[in-house]
């Protein structure tokens, strides 16, 4: 038996998740990428066809990350406990996000890893890509700047091309940890906050007309950039829930 090598421990905070992948080898041929490039967490939502034997063909040895892979039955249960999610798509389709390209997105990914950050690097299903709610999931964009001409790019290449990008990054320099900072928050937190102040905005009669969607939009674009830890959300959190009680004691005079 061949002894695996020891994975740095930043490294293994970063996990590629792939969304409804339509063939099971499109799922070997990512885990072959990911394992090329000194990566080995791999999850995978609702794949219509796995396991499968066609996804350990096209592996082609890289047996060990998809025997270790989780599965999901939505992405927001695969991406609840982390605190940085990259979705790689091709166009935003009207959802407001900052977009990097992938040497952005994997210098971004391993600062957030050395961090102690949990950090999901997120690739939709091969035809139709991430649905908007899926990308709506996600902190930033990842968007690979091929030839508009022939964009062509199938799953597995996309996949490759960001595994590369934070194998340079990290050849190139490993980020120094910041100590002493309270906890991130993960994205299961976001979205109760977010949630939680869409609620709010709707008691306060906030929007009065306005697009409510909209408004939303650009709030979670500001927070997503903002990156509050565990602490600020609380408090934020509480700001939320005092206004929501002024409301009400308001309606009830």
């Amino acid at each position: 038996m061949t002894d695996v090598p020891e994975q740095p421990l930043a490294l293994s905070r970063v996990r590629f998740v792939l969304a409804r992948t339509s063939h099971p080898g499109n799922i070997g041929s990512a885990a072959r990428a990911i394992r090329t490039m000194g990566f080995r967490r791999l999850s995978l939502v609702a794949p219509a066809e796995y396991p499968h034997m066609d996804a350990y063909k096209m592996a082609a040895g890289a047996d060990d990350v998809l025997e270790a892979a989780e599965r999901f039955d939505s992405l927001r249960e695969a991406v609840a406990e982390c605190n940085l999610v990259l979705g790689a798509t091709a166009r935003l389709r009207g959802v407001a996000l900052e977009e990097l390209n992938p040497r952005m997105a994997a210098r971004r990914a391993l600062d957030a890893a050395a961090q102690g950050r949990e950090v999901a690097l997120v690739f939709g299903n091969e035809q139709s890509g991430l649905s908007n709610d899926e990308i709506k999931l996600c902190h930033a964009a990842v968007h690979i700047p091929s030839d508009p001409g022939y964009s062509s790019l199938n799953l597995a290449q996309a996949v490759q091309v960001v595994a590369y990008e934070l194998r340079m990054a990290r050849l190139e320099g490993s980020p120094q940890r910041q100590g002493n900072a309270d906890p991130p928050s993960t994205a299961a937190e976001l979205e109760g906050f977010f949630e939680h102040l869409a609620t709010t905005l709707h008691d306060i009669d906030f929007h009065k007309g306005r697009s409510e969607r909209t408004i939303m939009q650009r709030l979670r674009r500001f927070f997503l950039r903002a990156a509050p830890d565990q602490r600020e959300l609380r408090v934020l959190r509480g700001i939320l829930a005092d206004v929501q009680r002024s409301a009400g004691l308001a309606r009830r005079k």
